[in-house]
C-alpha cells in the first residue's frame, strides 16, 4: 500500500544549481490522511483502506462528512488499522508515481478542440471550416461505425498518469511532481506508488 491523498496548488520550475536545468514541477500539499475505515476480504469480498483528508470545520453526525476528500486504496497484504494517521512520509523513497485527478471540464467542444481535427479549407466556396465532415457509410454496412469521432462534452473526466517526485518539502507538506497534473487549482488528486 503506497498511497496518499493530496492537493493541487499550482505549478512552478525547479533549477538545478549545478547544470542549470530547468524542470517544471506542480506543487501538491499533502496534509495527514486519516484511516476511516478497513475492508476485509472476509466481510467486504476485498482488502482496502478508506483514507479521508482535508477536514471540513462544521460537519454532522456521521464522521465521514467531516472530511473534504475520501479516497479508497487497495491493500496488498498490509495490515492498517481504522484510526491510523498517514503523512508526506509515506511518500519516502518513491520516485515513480501514478497520479489520478478530474480533468478541467470544458463543456460542449467541436472535434477540433476535442479530437485535434485539422481545418477544412478557408477558400471561397468552401462550407467546410470548423465541420467534422462525413461520418456515415454508404449501403454497406450503413450505419456510423462504434467509436467515431464527435463533438461533446470535454474533461471532467477522471485522468491517471504517470509522473515522477522531483522534491519533498516535508516542513511545509508539499511535493514537486515532475510537469502538469489534471485538473484545477485546490482540486484534489491520489498519489500512488507505481509498482
Amino acid at each position: 500500500m503506497k498511497g496518499v491523498l493530496a492537493q493541487k496548488i499550482g505549478m512552478t520550475r525547479v533549477i538545478d544549481q549545478e547544470t542549470g536545468k530547468v524542470t517544471p514541477v506542480t506543487l501538491l500539499l499533502v496534509p495527514e490522511c486519516s484511516v476511516l475505515q478497513v475492508k476485509t476480504s472476509e466481510v467486504d469480498g476485498y482488502s482496502a483502506a478508506v483514507l479521508g483528508a482535508f477536514e471540513r470545520k462544521n460537519f454532522g453526525k456521521n464522521e465521514n462528512k467531516q472530511f473534504k476528500c475520501i479516497q479508497e486504496l487497495s491493500l496488498d497484504g498490509e495490515e492498517v488499522k481504522k484510526g491510523e494517521t498517514l503523512s508526506i512520509d509515506f511518500l519516502d523513497g518513491v520516485i515513480d508515481i501514478k497520479l489520478t485527478g478530474t480533468s478541467k471540464g470544458r463543456g460542449f467542444t467541436g472535434v477540433i478542440k476535442r479530437w485535434n481535427f485539422q481545418r477544412g479549407r478557408e477558400t471561397h466556396g468552401s462550407h467546410h471550416h470548423r465541420e467534422p465532415g462525413s461520418s456515415g457509410m454508404c449501403a454497406k454496412p450503413g450505419r456510423i461505425m462504434k467509436g467515431k469521432k464527435f463533438p461533446g462534452q470535454h474533461g471532467n473526466t477522471q485522468v491517471t498518469f504517470r509522473s515522477q517526485i522531483v522534491e519533498i518539502d516535508k516542513e511545509n507538506s508539499l511535493v514537486a511532481v515532475r510537469g502538469g497534473v489534471p485538473g484545477a487549482k485546490n482540486s484534489y488528486i491520489f498519489i500512488r506508488a507505481n509498482s
